[in-house]
């Protein structure tokens, strides 16, 4: 009643210099959370910030503070919060003491604990409504908390409290999103059980910084400019950077769970990194547009190796992980607080360019921005004394995008002077006198055109306007989420096990955290200290071959990034021999995942590979259009083809699509592949196979008890898949038998029992086709991993 009777207080009066519109409905702000550090740092401000901006609006609003602490000290907390709140400097003392008075007046606090808590606060609200005769325009639920409850409020929220029909509803998330992609899906599908996608906005505090949400409307106002110079022929190089001088005192137990690629590099840099690179959308406003082009740029980014990333951790963090978390006194942490991470895509628009992405704790600087330098092609004759900053095309090239701190302390957008004057927008954005004794990346200020924002806002405060405009573009969507894990886990899981280097922290690091690229890959540029980590237990690089044969064939094996490694070497080492005595290398690959990753390493790593006198060949497709995701074809010019030079004649997809019809006898698809192979392969003998094993123990496409291509002529066959899609094309058991050499990769803990089990069996093709594998007159060699070979 009493929060009825403000409301109506607020509403007649007004108390406002500007008359309020007619009512749009009222508006509830439930805060989850409310007395947490979230909240009191950032929420409550930026909810207060809505509130200063909309109260002429239209919408009538009430804040709901809630948390598990019982309602007087809740009650307490929370007001101890609201009445330090502060006003913009810009705004007249009067106006904001009257606001915030209302503001206060506003709000409520409520233990929300229970489902009948939830009922009860549902009850409430609209008793209000009622009380006033108010429209419900739509509720706004904040969940400042730990993830592991979220699914316990959504039920809650969903069961008994939300709006009714015609009224939105917003439910905002913060990060984190799980911690790698098999848990981020699993709380996706338990959200999505409760709230539609358009009900769902997940928070990157990154995209409400103003120089990252300028990004696309800067590439758009300056298309004319930038269309000539955004891609390959003009950049060298992007990096996106966040620097942390604080190490992880105080939150030891958070870190020690994620580290600095899963806090700053998955969500924040690389949500920087999707505006810089994605395809500019024709209405950069329209959310749509944007989100589709971030999730095409993810596509195009090849997938990431241990190689791609170096790892540092400040010398300090272990012995704060054992007094914080009461580890003993022997326990050494690998967890990275610092990682430079190199991303390569495969578009024809950054095909080449180097993406750079780098965070730590522990620095020397606080600073944050995205950076893209320029190719500089020009050679000046004039000495460096004479040349003018505006128009020496001899000075760097580049754009900035200045998220804050650092020498400026404010977020600002630099172009070089000799790059061209930007498109800026007056209302929001004004050019900044430059400060003579300022320098940034080895200039002057004056260089560069600088822009610094009219009005700084709070990153919170322009992502809760977003959530109240409904503006969905600003936040992270269940599929762009699932994207980005799917892009970081691989990296994560392969350096799980990796030592990072250590550094002492602040100035002491000196050049010891600098890094270079090479052979496709990082390394930092300094060996490695005196102060070596040394791990209690052995370590993946300990470890080499554990045995020399299996099955009475040659045995290799590693942890699957080392195993990749040495199998694309061996493949290489083939190659040579084989064009050296023939001229030319016939190789056929299979389908599937396992190959992926071995796929990648050829295309970045592997130059030398005689490309050019290779013929590439499939040991099985599946039936459909090679131009579908599920062909192995698509799979196999996706990842290798496409980034390396085998002439086009050279390449011999299987024929499954004739006549606009897939795998039809009728069509002799496989009479038409076995004759190419005959009159291109010399006694149909292919210089190296490479084959997979499934988990029932099928190789190629040839299934357990399969009617077809386990015995009889070397030859190519139509097989079915007890998995969809069911009809295969692929070799015989036969003609694979007669290469000259077969190698068989086997990874992951999925493929431990069959692996297992094949150790103890002998030669029974029709139960398990891969124990009929045994070239006649070449060499089996196996490549199996740690995790299948020993589980």
């Amino acid at each position: 009643k009493m929060l009825g009777r403000v409301l109506c207080t607020v509403l007649l009066v007004g108390a406002l210099q500007s008359p309020a519109k007619a009512s749009q409905g009222h508006i509830s702000v439930v805060l989850l959370g409310a007395t947490g550090d979230l909240a009191k740092k950032y929420l409550w401000q930026g909810l207060f910030q809505l509130y200063m901006d909309q109260v002429s609006s239209g919408h009538s609003f009430t804040f709901h503070g809630a948390a598990l602490t019982a309602l007087e000290p809740g009650q307490r907390l929370m007001f101890d919060v609201l009445k330090r709140l502060s006003c913009p400097p810009d705004e007249a003392p009067n106006r904001c003491a009257v606001l915030k008075d209302q503001f206060l007046k506003l709000s409520q606090y409520h233990q929300l604990s229970t489902a009948e808590n939830y009922t009860a606060l549902n009850g409430e609200i609209e008793a209000l409504l009622r009380q006033e005769g108010l429209k419900e325009a739509g509720r706004i639920f904040y969940f400042s908390v730990p993830p592991f409850a979220y699914t316990e409020i959504a039920r809650h929220i969903n069961s008994s409290c939300r709006p009714p029909p015609g009224a939105w509803l917003r439910v905002v998330l913060e990060k984190p999103f799980g911690h790698d992609l098999q848990s981020a899906q699993q709380l996706a599908a338990e959200l999505t059980g409760f709230f539609r996608e358009e009900e769902m906005y997940r928070v990157d505090h990154y995209l409400g910084k103003q120089a990252v949400a300028h990004i696309l409307p800067f590439r758009d106002q300056n298309r004319q400019f930038l269309d000539p110079i955004w891609n390959r022929h003009h950049v060298e190089r992007v990096e996106v950077v966040l620097k942390e001088t604080v190490d992880a005192k105080g939150r030891t137990s958070f870190y020690e769970q994620y580290g600095v690629i899963r806090d700053v590099l998955q969500n924040h840099l690389t949500e920087a990194l999707l505006f810089l690179i994605m395809e500019l959308p024709a209405n950069v406003s329209r959310a749509e547009e944007v989100l589709q082009g971030k999730l095409q740029s993810f596509q195009s980014l090849w997938g990431l190796e241990k190689s791609s990333a170096v790892l540092g951790q400040y010398q300090a963090y272990s012995g704060q992980v054992q007094e914080e978390l009461q580890q003993a006194q022997d326990y050494v942490s690998t967890t990275p607080t610092f990682a430079g991470v190199l991303i390569r895509s495969d578009s024809l628009r950054w095909e080449g360019v180097p993406f750079l992405l780098t965070s730590g704790k522990a620095l020397d600087e606080r600073v944050g921005y995205a950076r893209v330098l320029f190719k500089n092609r020009a050679y000046c004759t004039q000495s460096e004394t004479l040349r003018d900053a505006g128009h020496s095309q001899c000075k760097a090239k580049q754009i900035i995008f200045y998220f804050g701190h650092g020498a400026l302390n404010t977020p600002a957008v630099l172009v070089s002077r000799n790059l061209f004057r930007p498109v800026m927008p007056k209302d929001s954005w004004k050019e900044a006198v430059a400060q003579s004794d300022l320098h940034l990346f080895g200039q002057p200020l004056s260089d560069y055109y600088v822009y610094s924002p009219v009005k700084e806002r709070d990153a919170y405060s322009v992502l809760i306007s977003n959530i109240y405009h409904g503006r969905k573009d600003f936040f992270i969507t269940t599929e762009n989420l699932l994207a980005s894990w799917g892009f970081w886990t691989p990296l994560l899981d392969s350096i799980s096990r990796q030592p990072p280097r250590l550094y002492p922290g602040g100035v002491e690091n000196q050049h010891l955290l600098d890094f270079e690229m090479v052979s496709g890959g990082l390394a930092f540029t300094l060996a490695e200290p005196a102060e070596l980590l040394n791990p209690p237990r052995q370590m993946p690089s300990d470890y080499k071959a554990i045995q020399s044969k299996y099955r009475q064939s040659p045995l290799v094996s590693a942890w699957s990034e080392d195993l990749i490694s040495q199998l694309a070497s061996d493949m290489e080492e083939a190659a040579a021999r084989s064009v050296a005595r023939s001229g030319q290398f016939h190789l056929a690959l299979s389908g599937g995942s396992s190959p992926v990753i071995l796929f990648q390493r050829l295309a970045r790593h592997h130059y030398a590979f005689p490309w050019k006198h290779t013929h590439v060949w499939l040991v099985d497709e599946r039936c459909v259009p090679l131009t579908d995701g599920e062909s192995n074809f698509f799979s196999l010019h996706s990842h290798l083809l496409q980034s390396v030079r085998v002439p086009y004649f050279n390449i011999h997809p299987m024929p499954v699509h004739l006549n606009r019809r897939l795998c039809v006898e009728e069509d002799r698809g496989t009479e038409l592949y076995a004759q190419d192979i005959v009159a291109l392969v010399a006694n149909a003998s292919f210089d190296l196979v490479l084959l997979g094993v499934g988990a029932d123990g099928h190789t190629a496409s040839l299934f357990p008890r399969s009617e077809n291509g386990l015995e009889g002529a070397p030859t190519v066959v139509l097989t079915e898949s007890p998995v969809k899609p069911h009809q295969r094309m692929s070799l015989s058991l036969p003609l694979i038998n007669k290469a000259r050499q077969v190698f068989v990769l086997v990874l992951g803990k999925g493929k431990h029992d069959i692996t297992t089990l094949l150790s103890r069996v002998g030669h029974e093709p029709r139960k398990w086709p891969i124990s009929g594998v045994s070239p006649s007159s070449g060499q089996l060699v196996w490549y199996v991993d740690y995790e299948a070979l020993l589980g």
